[in-house]
Parts: C-alpha cells; structure tokens; sequence
C-alpha cells in the first residue's frame, strides 16, 4: 500500500480529555476480556487502538458504545460520568460506532439508511424527507463525504458504503465515533479517500477512535495510539515515538510479519484449470468474460483486482454456487463444470470465503458445530451416516491446537471469538480436509499481525505439501508477497500478468484501475 501522509500535530496537552475510561474489567464465561483497562482520548484527535484479535479491542468499544455493561471501571465522556444501559444511551451522549461488517440493507436508497430509526417527522407524524435531505447534503458537504441522498445502496462500492455508515451517525449527532477496523475492505485510494475524511472530522473538532491491525496506516493518521494486549492496555505512545516494528513488539512481542515466498514450489501439474469461463446475470449482463486461468501443485497464483470486478462471480462458478454460462472448471484434468457445490468440496476444492459471517460461519452454533460446515458428509464429522460428534469434536481439538485458535473451549459459541480466532478455525477446518485446491478469499480481512503471521505461515505449509492457492486480497502487499503468479482482472476479465518479484504496490494499483500496464493476457 502506498505510503499516507502524516496527519498534521495536535498539541495533546491542551486539548480537553473528551474520553476517559478507568479500571474496565469486563468478563464472560471462561475468559476475561478486558482488565483494569485506562484510556484517555482527547477531543478534537483520532485515537487509535490496536492490538491482536482477542486483546479486547471490541470489546473495550462495545462497553463504551453502551452494548454491555462493565464489570468493574468507570466511564467519563466530557468530564461527566457516565453509565450506558444500551447503545442508545451512547448515541445520545454523542458517541456512534461504525462497525467493521456495515448494517445497510441493499435495498434502501442512501437517504432511508441514513434515517431509518431517526426519522424526522412533520405535521401528522409523516416523515419529513425534505428535512432528512437538507441535512444528509449538509453533512456530506460538511465532511466531505460525497454522498447522494437518492442512490440505492446496492449499487454502492465498499468505500461509499462505508461513508454512509459515518453519515448515518453523524446524522443522530455524534461528536465520538468509533470505527472498527475502517480499512479492512478498502483498497489503496479508497484508504486515503477516508483518511481525508477524518481530518475533515478532526478539523471540525470531532474525536474519532481507530481501531486497527495496519499499523502503517495507523501511524500516518493518529494523533495518539494506545496497544491493547491479552485485555489490557501496555502502552499509549505518539507516532513520532515509534515504528510499525515497535509497535508489532509491543502488540504481540514478536516483529511484523513480512508477506513472502521463499523457494519456489511450482510444479508442472495442474491442479486447477479455468478454459474460457463466461458468467452472465439474470438479464445477460457479463460479469466474468472469457477467463483462462491454470493453477499448477505448489503454486499459489495472486489475483489482484479493485473489488467489483468479477472476483466473486468467479469465485461462486469455481466453487459450483453460482453456474458458469459457458467454458469449462477442470479438476486434476476432470470436467467438473456441471457438479453441485458439495461434490466439488468432496473433490478437494477448499475454500476460504471473502466474508466469514455471511459465508463461512453459523455465528452462534460452537465451535465444533462449525468445523463440520462445508465438510458434513465427509469423516471425521461422519461414521456410517451419521454425525460423529465424538469425532468432530476431537478433530476441532486438534485444529484449535494447531492453529492456535484462542478460545475457552470448542463448546462456546463462535460469535464469542475474536474475528481473527474464527477466521483461523476456517483456516484449519478447509486445511483439515486436506484439499488439492484452495480458493483463498481475503483470507487475512481483519485480523491482527499476528492471525496474519500465522495463516501467510499455513498458506506456505501447504504450498510447500503440493497445494494449489487462487489468493483474492485487497491488500496489495500480500498479492505481492505471497504470490508465484499474479494477475489481473478488470471488468470481469484477465487483462494481464505482472511479476510479483519487481512490481510495487503503487504499479499493481494502477494496473488494476486500467490506468498502468500489465503483461498481455496469459495463462
């Protein structure tokens, strides 16, 4: 990703303590999240707070944003305590939170989001749409969002969508928010786009806290970081005070992972071979157009692509969710075009989906439930017919062991796992099966250094055992680093290769808008 500028300095010691939490202790059944927890943010800053999954970041924010209550502590918001039953009770102190998964619905223009469950009403109780318009445009002028009242959400990219989620609570009036992990679906020039927004926040006197696992971009935007680790805080530094390296150590006492190959693995057998695959919609409209694609044993080939593109599309017809209009997806050299999802699986198509909540997990079924998605039909999680319990709950052991999946026990809920410990389940469950293919799907959104550590190190095992990846990311280092080929796609099609050993992230960017250049279309 290229380099942000710096945020311009904020003299700390004048500007007035907007939030202060002191001594938050917060348990639940079989683990304490966070413990003894002080935090300072001041007004008028952006504050970040970072920290591996499971140090209690979102935790600590969900007690501040009223979703449950502190076991212990107190929380002060403009010198005055406070006590939050519900995030109702934060929004009207003027604290609103934009969560990491946005809650939209798809089918509602911009202004209904917006309003929905603040709406201003006129004579007779009907919604004042002229009044909800006037200060939708006021506020997106106000901060430059750049957003359009009409425009249906559905046909919003990532980074308007997520303009309207701070839109939607500036507009219950909030002068704190909360963003978790902001930039976890965004690509580089929608990241800076945001970055100008909150400065825009910040010189308008608004507090924003940043809750994030990038730390370079951490560094460029924050007024001040404090580093949760194992629910506690270890430090509050300055940028100017520290590296992406030192704050890496102080994360998760270990340097920042660095995203790369070493020998290469590449075989001459193909694993994986996409002939001429053709995706239409419904109505004709071609979101995937004649991709050729050939992933060989030990090969981990990179598709590097602005989101929107025909990345999902794809996805789905490899993995038999969604039909192909025409071309071929062969296996180990056998058709497998016209089979069901569930045969591919069995085949030995893994698969990482790009969104864990919607895709890959039952949120409150446990853990061992959970490792037997996808893989129902296969053992362990079957013996003659029927679900072996017994068996997958010893296979979710292992996975949990060898995967360092932090939980109290496999019996929980997964909901109560941090993302990064559910996305390392995922990780071992689609390793447990032992597949020849992988279609890796932003395998690392979200998570910390140290999850991201730990699946590039899995990736690689089994790159090394003769696995063949398809790796979709957003984050341009890690196609970079992690990638034996990479290609492009534009507009649902294959518009070139480029050599993961000499291009930047600055040149794959512009080679993914259509703006730079990329080698002709090859297999």
């Amino acid at each position: 990703m290229a380099e942000q500028p710096a945020s311009p300095p904020v003299d700390l010691s004048s500007a007035p303590v907007a939030v202060e939490l002191h001594g938050i202790t917060k348990r639940f059944p079989g683990v304490v999240a966070n413990f003894d927890i002080d935090l300072v943010v001041r007004r008028g800053t952006v504050h970040a707070l970072v920290g591996e999954n499971g140090a209690g970041k979102s935790t600590l924010m969900k007690t501040l944003y009223g979703m449950h209550k502190p076991d212990e502590g107190t929380i002060a918001v403009d010198g005055k305590q406070v006590v939050f039953s519900s995030p109702a009770d934060a929004i009207a102190a003027g604290i609103g939170m934009v969560h990491q998964h946005f809650m939209l619905a798809d089918n509602l223009t911009v202004l209904e989001n917006i309003v929905l469950g603040a709406e201003p009403t006129g004579a007779g109780g009907a919604i004042n749409f002229r009044e909800a318009r006037r200060r939708i445009t006021e506020i997106s002028d106000s901060y430059g969002l750049d957003i359009h009242p009409d425009d249906l959400v559905e046909t919003l990219g990532v980074g308007d969508r997520q303009r309207v989620e701070i839109a939607k609570v500036l507009y219950r009036g909030a002068k704190i928010l909360i963003l978790d992990e902001p930039t976890a679906v965004l690509v580089p020039h929608e990241v800076e786009e945001l970055f100008g927004n909150l400065r825009e926040l910040k010189a308008e006197g608004l507090t924003v806290l940043f809750i994030s696992h990038k730390l370079d971009e951490v560094l460029s935007v924050a007024d001040e970081i404090t580093v949760i680790r194992r629910g506690t805080t270890v430090r509050s530094v300055l940028p100017s005070e520290v590296t992406a390296r030192q704050l890496a150590q102080l994360m998760v006492g270990s340097e920042l992972p660095v995203p790369e190959l070493r020998e290469s693995t590449v075989t001459d057998t193909v694993a994986l071979d996409l002939d001429r695959l053709t995706v239409r919609t419904p109505d004709g409209r071609s979101v995937v157009e004649d991709v050729h694609l050939t992933l060989h044993r030990g090969e981990i080939v990179g598709l590097a692509g602005v989101e929107g593109n025909g990345q999902a599309e794809l996805v789905e017809a490899i993995m038999g969710i969604r039909p192909a209009s025409s071309g071929r997806v062969l296996l180990d050299g056998v058709e497998i075009s016209h089979w069901d999802t569930r045969r591919r699986r069995k085949a030995g198509i893994g698969y990482i989906p790009e969104d864990r909540h919607r895709q890959g997990l039952l949120l409150e079924a446990p853990l061992w439930e959970n490792r037997m998605l996808g893989h129902q039909t296969e053992k362990p999680n079957v013996r003659g017919g029927w679900i072996d319990r017994a068996g997958a709950k010893r296979s979710t052991r292992t996975i949990v062991e060898q995967f360092d999946v932090r939980t109290p026990g496999i019996d929980v809920p997964i909901a109560s796992l941090s993302g990064g410990n559910q996305q390392k389940l995922i990780v071992g469950r689609e390793m447990a099966g032992a597949p020849k293919v992988l279609i890796a799907a932003h395998p690392t959104r979200g998570v910390d250094v140290g999850a991201q550590a730990a699946i590039w190190d899995h990736l690689r095992e089994a790159r090394a055992a003769g696995l063949a990846v398809l790796l979709i990311s957003a984050d341009l280092d890690e196609l970079i680093g992690m990638s034996d080929t990479l290609k492009v796609i534009l507009r649902g099609r294959i518009v070139g290769q480029v050599d993961p050993h000499t291009v930047t992230p600055e040149d794959l960017g512009a080679a993914m808008t259509g703006a730079g250049s990329a080698s002709g279309d090859a297999a």
